[in-house]
């Protein structure tokens, strides 16, 4: 699934129609193999379990040797970072180890509202950011924002990058050099020529995973990662972890709150990915396309209300056309050399994550239409820079996401499934299926999701976050995980499409934040906020438009 990677801290259409992948057999045991017999399963799973309380004992009496933070960049005073070794293997903890980077600054102890009051600290709070494949070290950085100040008195904050992301054993599926192709196509009704082309590519793609890492990359999954969690939790010498998980870090959070109930103090889930198994990961995909189609026409309606400043039509559908005029013209003549129909689409999508990426986008597209391409091939050219972290980001979302569920490995339901969506939801249909397609051709044994599901009483209460119209991870699936954790509690932002709404501009959200982390106090059922204001238009002689959080970057990496 893709989604946003946001550090700051992301009405939904299901489709009940489209065909559902059989996610297993019933009597497979969670969490294991595809095709492993029951019993065989069972043991496997219960040998990871016995693996996890190895290794976090093992962490636990080492603890972490905090010191100075090497690349990271504007790393501010105070900020440390370390390791902590985890098994590759749960099941063998006595085997491979590999090191997860981890970041942190410790808790000021100041009152941002009243300086001379001395907080006391409440623990360390960790975050991931989603993905899968971002990594969360830039996150001890959010202590300098107001929204966060708070929370930053009390808790230590700690990132980290999950496995196989950054220097975490990481992963790498191609030559990064060749990573970032363009101009490109997007067409949203490909040829029969263009699929075959892209299965081509897909099945290369997989083959180059499986050829790079070799019989380790089976062992990069969510529930390794929510293993890990509870491996870093105790080597930072925490009984009970606070986390704070945004996008795909909900679900494999939610693993967590299902594996270790027992170790949970606080947890906010903040955009939540839809838990149940029938949908992890090829269903929601679909799903996930269908609410950026909404999506997309709140961004499109929002741009011809401003038809004064952008000139792009003064309905939606009139939006609609002059970026179809866009992407012929680019198909025809690439911006710059560099930017084709794939690379505006990039943009486009990432405004379908936040709307404080509206302003910007769509003064970009009314500036080329209008002679000018600068400010596109400016904000849409790939930044060969940052291709050897896109590489990396890619190889781990799709090992992750393969590795976690049965996936059609007949390119004929993708057909099917996909041109059937298309018709009513082309604006990222076609993407979708193209980053996750390697899926299809995937070397390595594919797991059973787990069921998250917690009893009353079993699991601390609960904080989800959630806005109406997110297209990353659609509303529904905030309802299902709420119905899922027992004593779990959703605070609901309307009528917004923000991916990622904690620590944001909403300061009705940021309250029940603080009051859940701060006091371990949680509103009652059903609260809801109104929405953040809508951004405003920008115009040729301020052209920023850019999101108002500091730090927010609304790449389509994954979940």
């Amino acid at each position: 699934m893709r989604a946003a990677a946001v550090w700051t801290a992301a009405g939904s259409l299901v489709l009940t129609a489209l065909a559902a992948v059989p996610a297993g057999s019933t009597d497979r045991a969670p969490g294991t193999r595809v095709g492993v017999p029951a019993a065989a399963a069972a043991l496997a799973q219960a040998a990871e379990q016995r693996g996890t309380a190895v290794a976090a004992a093992r962490a636990r009496a080492r603890g972490i040797a905090f010191g100075p933070c090497a690349g990271v960049q504007d790393a501010p005073p105070g900020m440390e970072c370390g390791t902590v070794s985890v098994p590759l293997d749960y099941a063998h903890p006595g085997g491979r180890q590999i090191a997860l980077t981890v970041s942190r600054v410790t808790a000021t102890h100041r009152d941002p509202r009243n300086s001379k009051r001395k907080v006391p600290r409440l623990g360390a709070l960790v975050y991931d950011p989603g993905g899968p494949g971002a990594s969360g070290m830039s996150f001890p950085l959010a202590g300098a924002l107001p929204a966060w100040r708070r929370i930053a008195a009390a808790y230590d904050l700690v990132g980290y990058a999950p496995r196989g992301v950054g220097r975490s054993a990481p992963l790498s599926c191609t030559d990064p050099k060749g990573f970032f192709k363009g101009p490109s196509a997007a067409p949203t009704h490909p040829s029969a020529a263009y699929k075959k082309k892209r299965v081509a590519q897909a099945r290369a793609y997989a083959s180059g995973c499986a050829r790079r890492t070799g019989r380790a990359l089976r062992h990069y999954t969510s529930l390794a990662n929510a293993r890990d969690l509870d491996v870093l939790r105790a080597a930072l010498g925490e009984d009970r972890l606070t986390f704070l998980g945004a996008s795909y870090g909900t679900y494999f959070g939610a693993l967590y709150a299902t594996l270790f109930p027992s170790h949970v103090r606080r947890m906010v889930f903040d955009s939540a990915v839809n838990p149940d198994p029938a949908r992890i990961w090829y269903r929601s995909n679909l799903e996930q396309s269908a609410a950026f189609e909404i999506r997309w026409a709140d961004f499109r309606a929002w741009t011809a209300r401003h038809d004064d400043v952008y000139r792009l039509g003064r309905t939606a559908g009139a939006v609609q056309a002059a970026y179809d005029r866009a992407r012929a013209r680019l198909a025809a003549h690439p911006a710059g050399g560099k930017v084709g129909p794939g690379q505006v689409q990039a943009v486009f999508l990432t405004a379908g994550y936040s709307d404080g990426f509206w302003p910007r986008s769509a003064h970009a597209l009314a500036s080329y239409l209008a002679g000018d391409p600068k400010p596109l091939v400016e904000l849409a050219s790939p930044d060969r820079r940052a291709a050897a972290a896109a590489e990396n980001s890619s190889a781990v979302y799709t090992a992750v996401e393969c590795n976690d569920a049965p996936w059609p490995t007949d390119f004929r339901v993708w057909d099917r499934d996909s041109t059937r969506l298309a018709r009513v939801a082309p604006f990222e249909t076609w993407d979708n299926v193209w980053a996750n397609l390697p899926c299809a051709f995937w070397p390595a044994p594919r797991q059973r999701p787990l069921d998250v599901r917690t009893a009353p009483g079993e699991l601390a209460p609960t904080l989800i976050l959630a806005a109406e119209r997110d297209a990353a991870t659609p509303y529904a699936g905030a309802l299902a995980l709420q119905r899922r954790l027992a004593g779990s509690v959703l605070v609901t932002e309307r009528d917004a499409g923000t991916h990622g709404v904690a620590g944001g501009r909403n300061p009705c959200i940021d309250g029940y934040l603080d009051a859940y982390l701060l006091e371990g106090r949680l509103p009652a059922r059903g609260t809801s906020c109104a929405p953040h204001p809508e951004p405003q238009p920008v115009t040729a002689q301020d052209p920023s438009g850019r999101d108002a959080r500091p730090g927010r970057a609304g790449r389509p990496a994954g979940e």
